[in-house]
């Protein structure tokens, strides 16, 4: 991936995804709105890849920006990359086009770019975003990712998106798909965390080796919701390391952590809604780490989680008991 020349990555498929992308989750008390206007303005910062989920519940605000910045003409459609995800409550094969429809319709969109498979393991279908049961246990329930992954591949046929991928998958489930009979198309991407405390080293080159893009949630540690995430985990922008590199390139902890994986081969999420960090987010083409800088960000790994979903851990897709 050669950086200076080409801000995107040729994905397996043809396709083309830009490799710093924005990202639109926020937590609950976020006003909806707040997704509207950052990504608006991350659009008028240079950003072309947005990456969204049927879970977010917020599609209708992102897609309004993304329809308003074409309509003044700040950006054409086919200059846009859109990924949008099956959420979980939808895994059996008869509801993946249901959502997708559900997310196309919201966005006021004919087509996405990407459509992923957000987690390996399944939950009840019907409304609720987390199914519980009386006790307040999320209900799970097994569905077979091939047949998922079948269901998304005629999507892809469909035309109601360009490309098809994966989220939260470990080696072993993208070789299940990889390895199914009659077989398509192979997932174009692997959406996973990844960060300086998580570098992923297997997980990519495993990837690399199938030609699937890894592409990074949490690049920047993560947001702090309490329903995802242990209020002690470490702030990753507060990491000595990574200040002390920042401050030699004149750039700040968060642009040195981007630009780490950038210069890995990943394809990079910057979630935010601040307008000052959204902007230097996207300033990360234009300095580079030294070998010895990627070294020591490189030993900074622990393989440190932030988003467990341990309240799936005795589901048999279970995606992070396995090393990678």
């Amino acid at each position: 991936m050669d950086l200076k020349h080409s801000y995107s990555v040729k994905l397996n498929d043809g396709n083309l995804m830009p490799v710093l992308g924005f990202g639109t989750f926020a937590s609950e008390e976020v006003p909806k709105s707040k997704a509207f206007e950052a990504t608006k303005v991350a659009i008028d910062v240079g950003f072309r890849h947005i990456d969204a989920a049927y879970f977010y519940q917020n599609e209708e605000e992102v897609g309004q920006a993304l329809r308003d910045k074409i309509a003044d003409g700040t950006v054409k459609r086919e200059d846009l990359f859109y990924t949008t995800k099956i959420w979980t409550t939808f895994l059996r094969p008869e509801l993946v086009r249901q959502c997708l429809e559900r997310s196309l319709k919201k966005l006021g969109l004919g087509y996405v770019d990407l459509c992923i498979i957000h987690t390996p393991f399944a939950m009840k279908p019907g409304e609720e975003l987390l199914p519980k049961d009386a006790s307040g246990k999320i209900i799970l329930e097994i569905v077979d990712i091939r047949e998922t992954w079948e269901a998304l591949e005629k999507c892809k046929d469909s035309g109601l998106t360009k490309s098809i991928g994966v989220s939260n998958f470990n080696h072993k489930q993208l070789e299940l798909i990889l390895n199914k009979p009659g077989l398509k198309y192979k997932p174009t991407c692997n959406q996973v965390e990844c960060h300086p405390y998580l570098n992923q080293s297997k997980l990519l080159e495993f990837c690399k080796s199938k030609n699937i893009v890894l592409v990074a949630y949490s690049a920047l540690g993560s947001h702090r919701d309490p329903n995802w995430i242990d209020s002690d985990s470490p702030y990753l922008l507060e990491e000595p390391i990574l200040k002390t590199i920042a401050k030699k390139h004149n750039r700040t902890p968060g642009q040195v952590a981007l630009r780490y994986l950038l210069q890995r081969g990943v394809v990079v999420l910057a979630k935010s809604f601040n307008e000052k960090r959204i902007k230097e987010n996207f300033q990360v083409f234009d300095f580079e780490l030294t070998p010895e800088d990627m070294k020591v960000i490189d030993s900074l790994n622990r393989n440190f989680r932030y988003s467990k979903m341990s309240f799936a851990v005795d589901h048999p897709y279970y995606p992070f008991l396995e090393e990678y």
